[in-house]
């Protein structure tokens, strides 16, 4: 590991941000962290924390608690690695931000989640064009608690790994899968549609904007119709994919893609926003406030 953490962010060009890479894996540096940085993660964490109530999934928040994640100091890596690898076998890895897709599916299929050492700034509460530690620590780490979710993540990262062989447009799929299961992801239970994407649970307008706009479709989860599916990474989503359980998740993992992406590779890819006929349709959007391009 580096003696130095560096800090690893996008830069702005007048085309918007340009995507800054690096691989190196660090030990995260607790002690430098100034009280700024304690207090960004309290803010953020109290805020969300009284606004996921009743929105995230129950488990989610009560998870949180029992990791002993709180409001009263950025936690440390190595004390929620002791829990995790005593519930799931996973750990948290130091990294200085965004990485390489390759780098970061050989994490994730060796049951390493790698999380941003830095925390945004105070001006950057609000939105942050990359992942940082409060996205990857409150929004990602207590789902690796469960066993099913935890599974769905390695089979992911491996899944990753051999879809490199299938060329740039499989790797897209899979990338739109991740982004709208792992970030954005919705879940039914018998209280109605719960949050557990990342993306969302660390967000406070995608938070609100989730479940209560009109604006956004919400559609029952389908395997090949999410890896189809285009999406926003400039604005709120204009549609989630709702799933039944984490069984659901681990399903999709275990079929063979091969085939799949020989399918989809004959079909045009959907627009962010487009409901199909065949979709299961929670909620048809409106539409409101939609750019007409912009979709990745």
């Amino acid at each position: 590991m580096n003696a130095e953490a560096k800090r690893v962010e996008h830069l702005m060009t007048d085309k918007g941000y340009v995507p800054v890479y690096t691989t190196s894996v660090i030990e995260q540096p607790w002690s430098s962290y100034s009280a700024t940085d304690h207090d960004v993660w309290a803010q953020l964490f109290r805020r969300q924390r009284e606004l996921l109530v009743g929105r995230a999934y129950g488990e989610f928040l009560r998870t949180q608690d029992a990791m002993g994640m709180g409001e009263d100091r950025i936690p440390k890596f190595d004390e929620l690695n002791r829990m995790l690898r005593a519930r799931t076998g996973w750990e948290l890895i130091g990294v200085e931000g965004l990485l390489p897709e390759l780098t970061f599916f050989e994490h994730l299929a060796n049951k390493r989640f790698p999380v941003t050492w830095w925390i945004r700034k105070p001006e950057q509460l609000d939105y942050l064009s990359e992942p940082d530690l409060f996205h990857d620590l409150f929004g990602h780490v207590p789902l690796l608690m469960n066993p099913l979710f935890a599974d769905y993540m390695q089979a992911y990262g491996q899944g990753g790994l051999r879809a490199h062989g299938f060329g740039t447009e499989a790797l897209a799929q899979l990338t739109r899968l991740y982004w709208y299961t792992v970030e954005f992801g919705l879940i039914r239970n018998a209280d109605g549609l719960r949050i557990y994407g990342a993306g969302i649970l660390s967000s406070k307008g995608e938070s609100i904007h989730c479940l209560d706009s009109v604006a956004p479709n919400r559609i029952g989860f389908d395997l090949e119709r999410v890896m189809c599916t285009r999406y926003r990474i400039d604005t709120f989503q204009k549609t989630y994919f709702v799933i039944d359980s984490y069984e659901q998740l681990m399903r999709a993992k275990q079929v063979d893609f091969a085939p799949i992406y020989a399918r989809l590779a004959e079909r045009p890819g959907i627009a962010a926003g487009h409901v199909l006929d065949r979709d299961h349709v929670f909620n048809r959007g409106t539409g409101e406030g939609w750019l007409l391009d912009g979709d990745v």
